[in-house]
């Protein structure tokens, strides 16, 4: 009898645990969709997604029209160069100012290792404000190469 009771508790936490994996699963928030364009957070998150999803071109109409822009060729290759993109990313708070902004992102990456170490690493990502619109100046290195927006001298 004791032994039925026990067996019976166990399969109820199992229960229990299904539905909350269950729940969790749809309840989570879906970063898989674009977000609204109005603000910084919303910019970072779109451009990253773009990129995770090879749409260049809509990753590259996220950027500042600057001096020393990349064209878009230089910015693929320079995509195709930094392909150590982090396993997960995270957004987080972000500064306005009048013109500028800039969002916390972090990034959590796997090392690939026997042990399969992880680190994890913070970075901003640094915006204006051109035409009422939030364009990318500046990202973390995973996501940007370090000779955009440079001056070429």
């Amino acid at each position: 009898m004791k032994e039925d009771r026990f067996l019976t508790g166990i399969l109820v936490v199992i229960g229990l645990l299904v539905v909350a994996s269950i729940g969790v699963f749809f309840l989570r928030e879906d970063t898989t969709i674009y977000q609204p364009e109005t603000t910084p957070d919303g910019i970072v998150h779109n451009y990253i997604l773009a990129l995770e999803q090879a749409d260049y071109e809509k990753a590259y109409g996220y950027l500042a029209d600057k001096e020393n822009k990349p064209s878009y060729d230089a910015f693929r290759q320079g995509l195709f160069l930094e392909q150590n993109s982090g396993d997960s990313i995270q957004i987080g708070e972000t500064e306005v100012g009048k013109d500028t902004a800039s969002v916390e992102v972090m990034m959590s990456q796997s090392s690939g290792g026997l042990f399969f170490d992880r680190y994890s690493y913070a970075g901003s990502a640094l915006l204006i404000l051109q035409d009422d619109e939030w364009k990318i100046l500046k990202m973390p290195y995973a996501y940007w190469s370090w000779d955009w927006y440079q001056d070429e001298n």
